[in-house]
């Protein structure tokens, strides 16, 4: 890297950090007494994959107890991080980790597809209902047509598609996959999804890049090509113009507009996202080279930002800053430029390589990472791959948790606002605030209004040391201050499920006598 694009990084990195540091100060002084500094506003993510048990479950097998306290384990770590929001992985392979009548309990539960929980709970709605406990958003996050994944062991049940549909199913290399170019395939994972999105009161739907396989070799070291022809055949037979290429990435085209549409006249508040592979084509923009998704994948990502077919974005942008062709920076930068409908933009982060191999990162790579998102105009987010790199008791990761919570992740921030599902604010709460009749301790009653849920409480309070702000669950009516410092202004205000911010209710306080 020349000495010019170390400076200008460098430039960025400290501009980043220099805007973070201004409107995130956990006392931070306003201009005016009655006007507090904004709370910024910044997707904080983390996917916990469940396939090959990479982060929740630990292993198959473990006992009902066992799997809610590590799931507890996981909430109370994001809570603590002061993320606000989980991508939990829900159907690794046309298996649920959920009470499903369409599809088979994952065998990465109990050990055996299939086979429910013993003692019986339903690992979805226990998710759910802990991390709203928490304030965190839960995405439920879905693999579209893998049937099955070679690191699963256990038989394959009854209920299972390639049981129960097998002419939808094909084995390609080492998986078990739905054919994209069925039409019952598409109207089967409509089906999975919306499901979910009924029966669950989930924050957002998440699919990621598994699309059309990445391709396998057979064992004389050619690619294999994916066994569609019975379904390709059927396209052209009946008048099909597209080439075989173009015909695939339509597959998933289709899919695509159809969840999101389907999403929003199921539950209008439910966001739809998807985290496809970092890089669209080589030579966009012209300096990266590497994997073409759109050639090998079939899944034309940039079509979906551009005509708005989803929520949110999340391109795994795993590579270094200063990666010579798929540098991080340049590759955001041309993202952005895609978004079109302003789309929220918020990247993927690998991570789980700080100090996992010996080609890992330092724990700076991803806090430059951060801060290089948070100066990029229309990026407002970031999403960590994958939870096990913040999980306790595992080897060190070079003090990542420590220098997030000291640095990026030193307050709350809330997620971006998205106005095109619903722009209405929530009606103004109300507050009842009592002092403590011995010293400066203060209780507030919160109190919310009209028809519409509290998702969240944005609470602002005001001492000699400047204003700071909390972010605390909407199920929450009562908040408790201590006497350790010495609050004379209080605001609240109410955040629904799309982000929209209510007016504030103020009070004074009082000096105590």
């Amino acid at each position: 890297m020349t000495k010019a694009r170390t400076d200008f990084l460098a430039c960025i990195l400290s501009l980043a950090a220099s805007v973070a540091c201004n409107a995130q100060s956990p006392a931070s002084k306003a201009d005016s007494f009655t006007t507090p500094p904004a709370l910024a506003r910044e997707l904080r993510g983390v996917w916990v994959a469940s396939v090959s048990n990479i982060d929740w479950p630990s292993k198959p097998g473990l006992s009902t107890a066992d799997q809610q306290r590590e799931l507890l384990t996981i909430l109370d770590r994001c809570a603590e991080l002061k993320l606000n929001a989980v991508i939990l992985q829900v159907r690794p392979g046309a298996d649920a980790l959920y009470a499903s009548e369409l599809e088979p309990w994952s065998e990465y539960l109990t050990g055996e597809m299939g086979t429910a929980p013993d003692p019986y709970y339903d690992p979805l709605e226990f998710a759910v209902t802990e991390a709203h406990r928490r304030g965190l958003e839960l995405h439920a996050w879905f693999n579209p047509y893998r049937a099955r994944h070679p690191s699963a062991r256990s038989p394959i049940s009854s209920g299972h598609l390639s049981v129960t549909r097998p002419d939808l199913v094909k084995k390609y290399g080492t998986h078990l996959w739905m054919d994209p170019g069925e039409a019952d395939v598409r109207e089967h994972t409509m089906r999975v999804i919306l499901d979910v999105v009924k029966r669950y009161d989930i924050d957002a739907v998440h699919l990621d890049d598994y699309f059309y396989p990445y391709k396998e070799k057979d064992s004389a070291g050619n690619t294999i090509d994916f066994p569609d022809g019975r379904s390709w055949d059927r396209y052209v037979a009946s008048g099909g113009a597209l080439v075989r290429d173009d015909w695939r990435r339509n597959n998933v085209d289709q899919l695509v507009e159809e969840l999101y549409r389907g999403i929003r006249a199921t539950k209008p508040h439910v966001k739809f996202g998807i985290s496809p592979f970092g890089i669209w084509r080589p030579g966009f923009p012209p300096q990266v080279k590497g994997f073409d998704a759109f050639a090998q994948l079939y899944a034309d990502s940039r079509k979906w930002l551009v005509n708005g077919w989803l929520d949110y974005f999340t391109p795994q942008l795993y590579w270094q800053i200063n990666r010579p062709g798929l540098a991080f920076r340049e590759l955001l930068d041309w993202w952005v430029s895609q978004n079109e409908k302003g789309r929220h933009m918020w990247v993927g982060l690998f991570t789980g390589r700080v100090n996992a191999t010996p080609q890992s990162w330092g724990a700076q790579e991803i806090l430059d990472q951060i801060a290089i998102a948070r100066w990029q105009k229309g990026s407002t987010g970031h999403v960590h791959f994958s939870m096990r790199a913040f999980l306790p008791g595992l080897p060190g990761r070079d003090s990542l948790h420590e220098r997030l919570m000291s640095g990026p992740y030193g307050v709350p921030a809330l997620v971006p606002a998205t106005p095109w599902l619903d722009s209405v604010p929530p009606a103004q709460p109300v507050i009842t605030v009592r002092r403590g009749a011995a010293d400066a301790s203060v209780s507030v009653d919160l109190l919310p209004q009209g028809t519409e849920e509290t998702w969240l409480w944005l609470v602002r309070t005001h001492a000699s040391d400047g204003w700071r702000s909390e972010v605390i669950p909407g199920w929450k009516r009562a908040l408790e201050m201590g006497s350790e410092r010495a609050v004379d202004m209080i605001m609240v205000s109410s955040i629904d499920r799309s982000g929209n911010e209510s007016h504030r209710a103020m009070s004074r306080i009082e000096p105590p006598r």
